[in-house]
């Protein structure tokens, strides 16, 4: 072999292993930032021209593909698509939009994700059509139709999780839509409906466990109050705290009353147990001012307040602000002030109490199955961090417990099983109805379940109904569905 020709085999070889390693790195190492690219059409084309793996929860689909004889060849259908829509959302190829799961989870969904490289390959050499990947869900059929059935035709969302886990269990929303309407093919069609849903004043495409305009916590804010007094190691559920019938605010001619208008209990101080007991907004808000706002805030950290969650939808962040003068301390107190929350975030709260005081990553997606049955991928469980020490932990869970079994929280009480729980009744300012809540767990000896329900525009009872008579019945029916009773 000449010396020119040597020269070109080496060059031919290291071009060719230069073509080799970039389309590598393009097709493994940069595949699913490629595919996330908004400016990837033929991403986009290829997520709608495969069959689209189903979206599983109980081993029922509840999201699938059918062929169609349009340029796009799959439609989506929904099963109970009222009741799915804010786990599942929907995606329409003729407008190139996507929510819910069918966005978080399109490119297993639509058989692009990088560990689907293999598949795709292994197609390619055997000729099978390109087809997408299942999603299974850790949401329970059976608990999501007992919350959804509870919720009814309120203004809210339940949802509930695994404590020891994170798994999501359930998640609804009312109102409420058909997500077969906004997968339709027919574009005119959909942008009428979709203009429909975006000015209806009751927000029907909000997924209020999640998100939406966020509400005031109420009084279930008051856990976290109480974690940060028995985290701080300078007060027990024994400790005493002033017991007047009005409250002035610290530097501020605002007074604040509890909810009965009087004392509360018969004292002149009350426990801390009993203060979370009977839900009394004064000595919560003394002791708010008390431990004072970074502690507050310190500790609803430690529960996912002021964080983003990817479960994989993305939530709202819970928000405690910083930087809060007495006065609004003092309403942060009994969850009122600037402290917002969603359900998923007071769920957390009651599902870290329940797990001896470590808070899970909540989850919704179990794990991914190829069109072969193989198992692509599985999601483990993870801790977000712990927010109380085991022992404390199961001080303000016993605590919890009281208020169901003889408390401001028996709504939610179950024959022969001790639950845990806290209401909450917001108000939203002067005339205004209020948000009623409540969070909680069961059964207490080996929780199973923690929920968070909030009903807005005051369950339609204005400002007369409570977390205690509207919030709680709701998440005793979805506790009970767990527990199989």
């Amino acid at each position: 072999m000449t010396k020119e020709l040597r020269r070109l085999s080496i060059l031919m070889l290291l071009m060719f292993l230069a073509l080799f390693a970039s389309t590598s790195v393009i097709q493994v190492v940069q595949a699913e930032t490629l595919a996330e690219n908004s400016r990837n059409t033929r991403s986009l084309y290829d997520s709608y021209e495969v069959q689209r793996g189903s979206i599983i929860a109980s081993g029922a689909a509840i999201a699938s593909s059918v062929p169609t004889d349009d340029v796009f060849s799959w439609q989506r259908v929904y099963a109970d698509a009222p009741m799915w829509a804010p786990v599942t959302g929907y995606i329409n190829p003729a407008l190139g939009a996507a929510t819910g799961l069918e966005q978080a989870m399109n490119q297993e969904l639509s058989g692009t994700a990088g560990s689907q490289f293999l598949a795709r390959v292994e197609r390619i050499f055997t000729g099978q059509p390109p087809r997408g990947s299942n999603v299974e869900l850790s949401l329970d059929a059976g608990v999501q139709r007992a919350a959804f059935d509870a919720l009814g035709g309120l203004e809210g969302a339940v949802i509930a999780i695994e404590p020891s886990t994170g798994r999501v269990l359930a998640m609804v929303t009312s109102p409420s839509f058909d997500t077969n309407q906004l997968a339709a093919h027919n574009t005119a069609e959909v942008n009428t409906v979709y203009d429909q849903l975006a000015a209806d004043p009751a927000h029907p495409l909000f997924n209020r466990a999640i998100g939406g305009d966020l509400n005031p916590p109420g009084s279930t804010f008051k856990l976290v109050v109480a974690s940060a007094a028995l985290a701080s190691g300078d007060w027990t559920p024994q400790s005493t705290l002033p017991n007047p019938a009005s409250y002035q605010l610290p530097q501020s001619s605002s007074v604040v009353f509890n909810a009965s208008g009087g004392t509360c209990g018969p004292d002149e101080t009350v426990t801390l147990a009993d203060a979370l007991r009977l839900s009394c907004n004064i000595p919560f808000a003394e002791l708010a001012v008390e431990l004072g706002d970074t502690a507050i805030r310190e500790e609803a950290v430690k529960y996912g307040f002021n964080t983003s969650l990817s479960i994989p939808l993305s939530s709202t962040p819970s928000s405690y602000p910083r930087g809060l003068d007495d006065p609004q301390t003092a309403l942060t107190g009994f969850g009122q002030g600037q402290v917002t929350a969603t359900p998923l975030q007071m769920a957390m709260v009651s599902a870290g109490i329940a797990n001896e005081g470590i808070v899970m990553n909540p989850r919704m997606v179990d794990q991914v199955i190829g069109a072969d049955l193989s198992v692509q991928q599985t999601f483990d469980d993870t801790e977000f961090g712990r927010a109380l020490d085991s022992a404390l932990a199961a001080e303000l869970a016993a605590m919890m417990v009281a208020n169901v079994s003889d408390g401001a929280a028996s709504g939610a009480r179950m024959d022969g099983v001790d639950v845990g729980g806290k209401t909450g009744t917001a108000e939203n300012g002067s005339g205004r109805p209020y948000t009623l809540w409540f969070t909680g767990f069961a059964p207490a000896d080996n929780p199973q379940v923690a929920v968070a329900v909030v009903i807005e525009d005051g369950g339609g009872e204005g400002q007369s109904g409570s977390g205690n008579t509207i919030a709680a019945p709701i998440a005793k029916k979805v506790m009970e569905a767990v527990l199989g009773r």
